[in-house]
């Protein structure tokens, strides 16, 4: 059952022949506008980013942690404790936040499919294809992908021993990945809708093949 937020799921195809055809077309143009950016609008990836950033929090908890633990003294061991339970209050209820928008992504992707396969309007099906949208994503994913692994391979190669405990190492490094992992995940969603949308939205079956240009008359032989 879809979310009480979302657009319904489009009627049954012996449904919508008794139904007004103008208000189905209607409805299937609203519905996919609305659905596109509750996919790949720049509100879901400033949000995937946002996650990222509480993500990147919690492990800066667990990275203070982590170094106050090196130092060894019950002071700092004390200190530690603190910010590994700071830490683990942020991830947790960041994980649970990832795991419910993971589960409206799919949600929206099944509606958002459902009403494609409703019916054809080259104008409504333009705003979902999206290519805009698409690359926008894909090219803030690479950058954000590139820093992430600049981050994490170019502390571990530049790391000296005395200069930088293993602490800090870590918390470098586990913060490169959230951040390569954020951009392997818009890259692979922008992708995925790119391909989506062609396969989609390309030639159908049963469409108008295009004219055949008529052969030229053969010269005949001297």
């Amino acid at each position: 059952m879809p979310r009480p937020d979302l657009p319904p799921p489009p009627p049954p195809a012996h449904l919508r022949a008794w139904l007004d055809e103008s208000a189905v077309r209607a409805d299937r143009a609203r519905f996919l506008r609305d659905l596109g950016q509750r996919s790949l609008g720049v509100g879901r990836l400033l949000v995937l980013w946002a996650v990222s950033a509480v993500f990147a929090l919690g492990w800066s908890f667990v990275g203070m942690a982590l170094v106050a633990f090196e130092a060894g003294d019950p002071v700092s061991f004390v200190l530690g404790a603190v910010f590994l339970a700071l830490g683990a209050g942020v991830l947790v209820p960041a994980g649970f936040w990832f795991t419910w928008g993971a589960r409206r992504d799919r949600e929206v992707r099944r509606l958002l499919y459902a009403w494609a396969e409703a019916g054809r309007d080259p104008a409504a099906d333009s705003h979902v294809r999206a290519p805009g949208r698409s690359l926008t994503w894909l090219l803030s994913s690479f950058a954000l992908g590139a820093a992430g692994l600049w981050v994490t391979f170019g502390v571990a190669l530049t790391a000296r021993p005395g200069e930088e405990t293993y602490g800090e190492v870590a918390y470098y490094m586990g913060l490169g990945m959230i951040l390569w992992i954020t951009a392997l995940l818009g890259a692979a969603k922008a992708t995925a809708h790119y391909r989506w949308a062609v396969r989609a939205f390309g030639a159908r079956p049963g469409a108008p093949a295009a004219p055949e240009t008529p052969a030229a008359p053969e010269t005949p032989a001297a």
